[in-house]
Parts: structure tokens; C-alpha cells; sequence
């Protein structure tokens, strides 16, 4: 990937910076995205450059259109060219369908399906002109399945791997794929956000709080890494899956297998 750019938003943590590892390590230059710490930003762009490659930043908040078109903006100018953009921002709230607020709704609507769309639309003509280019939607085994008190995560990751199959489609004739990667439960700052929650609430050890939390769900008993899911990224970005495009590819313990 010597000479690609990439844009990755929700890139300063869990799955999104372990995809920006991946794609560094394999010569991609990456424009980070999220909400952190300047000193963590300013970390992760350390690390990353350690692989040789140009690293950048931006602030933008997904929900806001004109701060999306900005980081776009500045991704190419800062890169000349946007050739992977991988959609992993999310945000999510648990609440049964009749008391989930209306704000917190049209906030995931924002950040969820809104902003990858409006990321997409954007880079899709450079990467037609270019004739090459990778796209890959974050889109979580809740973009196949359902579960309760989940309304707008559900729906809007549902929505994502809809524009998935329509934009692998409308990219076939220049050599654009776009698929969605469907993780599992993965050992994020979230999850280890509520295995910390439900130690605390029961009074158990880590390694028994995960396997009473994953049983049911998945099937493998462990967390999903995170940098698994970054070779999986790095691979759909490499000319060896040029084939692979409008796929919701499951990684997950095979959960969905026993659903």
C-alpha cells in the first residue's frame, strides 16, 4: 500500500486504530479522526509514523456535515489524494424503542449513516478518476441480526451495509470495492468498559466476567482482538480481494453461525 492515503474516522482507540496500524505497517499514510486527548493523539501518530508513513489528524465531529467536508478537505490536501476511507466512527445509546430520546436517535442517524455517507459521496469522484479505490463500513454483526434496546444502533448499522451493496455496485467499473466488517464482541475501550461495570456490580474476576458476558453470544468464549480486525482491513485493501465487494463479512466467534 506504499503511496495510498487513507481516512479513518474513530481512529484513536480500539477498532479504528488498530485498522490504522494495519494499513501504516503496510505503507498506507492515514488521517486519524475522533474525540481524545490531545496527549493520546499526539501518541498515536507517533506510533504510527514509526512505520514510515505520513500521519495526520482531524477533530471533526461526524455529526456536523460542514466539519466533515472540512476533514475531507484537509485529508487531501494534506495527502493529495483520499484512496481508503474506512467508516468506523459509531455512537450508540440502550434504551427500549418507546424511551429512547429523539436527540439521542437523530444523533446516531448523524454519526452512524449520515457522516459515511457523506464521507462516500465525497471521495467516491477522486477515487473514479483514479480508477482504484477501497471502502470499508463498519457495520458490527448488528448490521445482520437484532437485539433488544438497541433501536439506533441496529437500524443504522443495518442502513450501513445497505450502502454497502449499493456503492460496491455503482464502483465496479473503476476498480472501487466497499465492503462492511461485522466484528463480534471486541475487546474495545467499550467492552472493557462494561466488563469493568459488571466486575464491580457482581463482585467477580476478569476472566470469569468475560466468559459469563460472551456466554450466549459468542460461541468462541473470547473477545474478538482488535487487530484482527485490522489484518481483516488490511486484506480488503490490498489488490488480492478486488473481488471481495458489497460483502457484510462476519467476524465473530461465530456468533452469527448460531443464531
Amino acid at each position: 500500500m506504499s503511496g495510498r492515503s487513507a481516512l479513518i474516522t474513530g481512529s484513536t482507540d480500539g477498532i479504528g486504530y488498530a485498522i490504522a496500524e494495519a494499513l501504516a505497517r503496510n505503507g498506507c499514510s492515514t488521517m486519524l479522526n475522533g474525540f481524545a486527548d490531545p496527549d493520546l493523539v499526539q501518541e498515536r501518530q507517533s506510533a504510527l509514523r514509526k512505520y514510515g508513513v505520513d500521519v495526520d489528524y482531524h477533530a471533526a465531529d461526524l455529526s456536523v456535515p460542514a466539519q466533515i467536508e472540512d476533514m475531507v478537505a484537509a485529508t487531501e490536501r494534506r495527502f493529495g489524494s483520499i484512496d481508503i476511507v474506512v467508516n468506523n466512527a459509531v455512537t450508540r445509546h440502550y434504551a427500549g424503542i418507546d424511551e429512547l430520546p429523539v436527540e439521542k436517535w437523530n444523533y446516531a442517524l448523524a454519526v452512524n449513516l449520515s457522516a459515511p455517507f457523506h464521507i462516500i459521496r465525497l471521495t467516491f469522484p477522486g477515487m473514479k478518476k483514479r480508477k482504484w479505490g477501497r471502502i470499508i463500513n463498519l457495520a458490527s454483526n448488528y448490521g445482520i441480526a437484532g437485539t433488544p434496546r438497541r433501536t439506533d444502533y441496529v437500524s443504522t448499522k443495518h442502513g450501513l451495509v445497505g450502502m454497502t451493496k449499493v456503492v460496491a455496485l455503482e464502483g465496479l467499473p473503476y476498480n472501487i470495492t466497499c465492503n462492511a466488517i461485522c466484528p463480534g464482541a471486541t475487546y474495545t475501550p467499550h467492552a472493557r468498559k462494561l466488563i469493568a461495570e459488571r466486575m464491580a456490580a457482581y463482585g467477580k474476576p476478569e476472566a470469569e466476567t468475560i466468559t459469563d458476558y460472551l456466554a450466549g453470544r459468542q460461541p468462541s468464549r473470547r473477545f474478538i482482538e482488535p487487530r484482527r480486525v485490522g489484518a481483516l482491513a488490511a486484506f480488503l485493501c490490498g489488490d488480492d480481494a478486488c473481488d471481495i465487494t458489497g460483502t457484510p463479512i462476519a467476524i465473530d466467534g461465530g456468533w452469527l453461525a448460531n443464531s
